[in-house]
């Protein structure tokens, strides 16, 4: 890859890279960061057509079609860096974690036979092959499987993503937001690591330009409880609200039926037992995590507008 300098000593990226959903969630924070970082080309594997978002109609677009492999080698050739953010939350009928292993599958292979000097690949914290959950199994699956195809690589492990069109920060707000009691799974006490999106998509830029086998906890600077960040969320929101512990299945039952009323999945039980087993956290202290933008400070800045609306994980796919 180039390494030219520009602007007053400021290095410029160069090379050529692809990856993943680049006008996805957290793909379209990387692509943007690529383009203004001086790529020298930046292609995108999309699953259906969906309209290019302003600022990246530089990125050329390439099917993400897992049942032509060949087409996916092709996509890949001459590139430096892959960059997979390719995952699913949960089983559904149209998706499924066993689906998604399989299918990212394919994509290593497909990189390694375009010739791919780099891969950098968002994982999960707390991966494990023993995991009674298929999301946190799989991932630790794909971890393994990358690291047995050779390829150099980073593996990222974020916990939970915030900023921009984000999920789980929003729905926690919107909830406080639309109801007078919200519930914690339990009593609240396990802990939980949110990154901000750009922290994220800054990180695997970098992991992008190293050569050295790498696994990074992505997590962001401040941890909390998950009850504690309700009562913090509520706090910054102007909100007062009774944040009760209760029992998981109570919690998760009602869940279900705010999905079923926003036509889709709010929460599901494997994500409850997750949350509660604490695999949604990270032993980094604050000084060590690699995110620095601040949970706090940045709902600080958005709360008139914080979980004014619902996000549809559905809706969005």
């Amino acid at each position: 890859m180039s390494g030219e300098q520009i602007n007053g000593g400021q290095s410029r990226l160069g090379g050529r890279h692809i990856l993943t959903g680049p006008f996805s969630y957290s793909g379209s924070y990387l692509a943007r960061l690529l383009l203004e970082s001086g790529a020298e080309e930046v292609r995108g594997l999309v699953s259906h057509s969906r309209d290019c978002l302003p600022g990246l109609e530089a990125v050329k677009v390439h099917p993400l079609d897992f049942s032509n492999p060949e087409a996916l080698v092709r996509a890949m050739a001459g590139a430096d860096v892959f960059y997979n953010t390719y995952w699913v939350r949960f089983n559904h009928s149209r998706f499924t974690h066993d689906q998604a292993v399989k299918n990212t599958r394919i994509l290593f292979q497909a990189a390694k036979e375009a010739g791919v000097k780099r891969v950098a690949h968002i994982s999960i914290t707390n991966p494990s092959l023993d995991s009674p959950f298929e999301y946190f199994r799989g991932k630790a699956e794909l971890e393994r499987d990358l690291a047995e195809t050779g390829l150099s690589h980073a593996i990222l492990r974020p916990a939970v993503l915030f900023g921009g069109r984000d999920i789980l920060i929003n729905n926690i707000a919107w909830a406080l937001r639309t109801f007078p009691v919200f519930g914690v799974f339990g009593r609240g006490d396990y802990g939980i690591r949110p990154i901000h999106v750009r922290d994220l998509a800054a990180l695997m830029l970098k992991a992008g330009q190293s050569r050295e086998n790498l696994t990074i906890n992505a997590v962001g600077v401040e941890r909390f409880t998950y009850r504690g960040l309700a009562e913090t969320l509520a706090g910054i929101l102007g909100l007062r609200r009774l944040i009760l512990p209760c029992p998981p299945a109570l919690g998760y039952a009602v869940g279900k039926a705010v999905g079923w009323l926003r036509h889709d999945v709010f929460i599901t039980w494997p994500e409850v037992l997750g949350l509660m087993a604490g695999l949604l956290d990270a032993p980094e202290s604050a000084d060590e995590a690699p995110g620095r933008t601040a949970l706090t400070a940045w709902a600080e800045k958005r709360k008139d507008d914080l979980g004014k609306t619902y996000a549809s994980e559905l809706a969005r796919r």
